[in-house]
């Protein structure tokens, strides 16, 4: 093989911590994608391997639509026949000179191709190796899961949803958080591997995620004995922690301390209430909800949404008005650096959510192109160091393609 110059990077405004950092991802869906967009969004560089055509994800249509844009930007794409063994023998080489692999396949999927942990880490001790998977070992670990069969067996799904009603909760939560448990994982293999030189296998799973998600919930059953009530059917710690119709669009309002439902009282002319000194204490509004909210509820459905915000705005009182994902390409909030201009497949200009983190006083992220199925194969390969005449005989093969 003959050098060649090596990847330079993406073109990132913002913080690059993770800069110099190679990752090889085998994944599709959400899981694993979404662990190779974070360290993408600090910095690394990571290289996509799709199936030849593409990864499949790119395709899916209605709530599918929207998981290849929102979780693989600022990645390169490389698309390879794993079933030939030169395309296999690609994926040998670019693992070993990677720090890290993501992969979310079903159990045993890359052990078969010959590209587990311990056949990649015998040529490449540094490497280390991310499984994002549906459960840890144990008796579920062969099981096939999906975010919602995690929310469903995990508990999430019941206390969305209304009793007898569970309800998986509106947004990949599970996906996305166990994503950002391997990126954690990662980070810390990254960190063991400054002191040891070597590598480690990290999983993290749906499953476990989901049970930390709800481990507030057992651990109130713990300290009160008592099960959980489905969130809509929960008695609240606060009296006043609900959404509320106005004449127009609802709102969220929580009063959360004493000093601010003095000041909640003070704010809408609440006088009878605040004279009331049985319910000067939290507590004993939460036993007085049911004579203190239809008060509270006629008063907000006879005012508007903005109404009501204007008085709140800058007091300290928690509130939100209730936003729609497609409110938040407007949101003053997120216009200075909560989104990032993105070019999607079709060539359309949009805007999309960047990691949600400052680092020494700036935001990650910076303007960003889809990566083509296999648009970056023939520069990838050549950074491999290999010759040009290898890199014509594996597209012509059909081991690689090429955008």
């Amino acid at each position: 093989m003959t050098a060649a110059p090596k990847y330079t990077g993406s073109q990132q405004t913002g913080p690059t911590p993770l800069a110099g950092i190679k990752v090889i991802e085998f994944t599709h869906m959400v899981m694993g994608p979404t662990v190779g967009h974070i360290l993408a969004g600090l910095g690394a560089e990571v290289i996509r391997i799709e199936p030849i055509g593409g990864d499949r994800t790119r395709r899916l249509l209605g709530s599918g639509a929207g998981y290849f844009p929102m979780y693989n930007r600022g990645k390169r794409s490389i698309c390879l026949d794993l079933k030939s063994a030169e395309g296999k023998a690609v994926a040998r080489d670019l693992c070993a000179s990677a720090d890290v692999l993501v992969e979310n396949f079903r159990p045993g999927a890359l052990d078969r191709l010959g590209l587990s942990f311990e056949a990649l880490s015998a040529i490449n001790p540094r490497l280390i190796y991310c499984s994002e998977k549906g459960f840890l070992p144990g008796p579920y670990e062969d099981r096939t899961a999906l975010d919602e069969v995690a929310q469903m067996m995990g508990g999430l799904a019941y206390m969305t949803g209304p009793p007898g009603r569970p309800l998986r909760a509106g947004s990949s939560v599970v996906d996305v958080t166990g994503g950002m448990f391997g990126v954690i994982g990662i980070l810390a293999a990254l960190e063991e591997r400054h002191r040891t030189g070597k590598g480690q296998k990290v999983v993290a799973s749906l499953f476990e995620t989901t049970v930390y998600l709800v481990g507030q919930h057992m651990a109130q059953f713990a300290v009160t004995g008592k099960a959980a009530a489905p969130m809509p059917a929960r008695i609240s710690a606060w009296a006043i922690y609900d959404v509320f119709e106005t004449k127009d669009e609802p709102v969220f309002i929580g009063v959360v301390s004493d000093s601010l439902w003095e000041k909640f009282c003070a704010l809408f002319a609440l006088d009878d209430l605040w004279a009331d000194e049985a319910i000067r204490t939290n507590n004993e509004r939460v036993l007085a909800r049911d004579r203190i909210l239809p008060q509270i509820r006629a008063l907000m459905a006879s005012m508007t949404r903005a109404e009501i915000v204007a008085k709140l705005e800058g007091t300290g009182l928690p509130f939100a008005p209730i936003g729609r994902p497609e409110d938040m390409f407007d949101d003053p909030q997120l216009a200075s650096g909560g989104l990032e201009d993105v070019t999607l497949d079709s060539g359309k200009q949009t805007r999309l959510p960047t990691i949600p983190l400052e680092m020494d006083g700036k935001r990650p992220g910076g303007s960003v192109a889809l990566p083509k199925a296999g648009a970056d194969a023939q520069a990838i390969l050549a950074e491999l160091g290999y010759p040009a005449q290898r890199i014509d005989e594996l597209i012509g093969q059909g081991a690689v393609e090429t955008a």
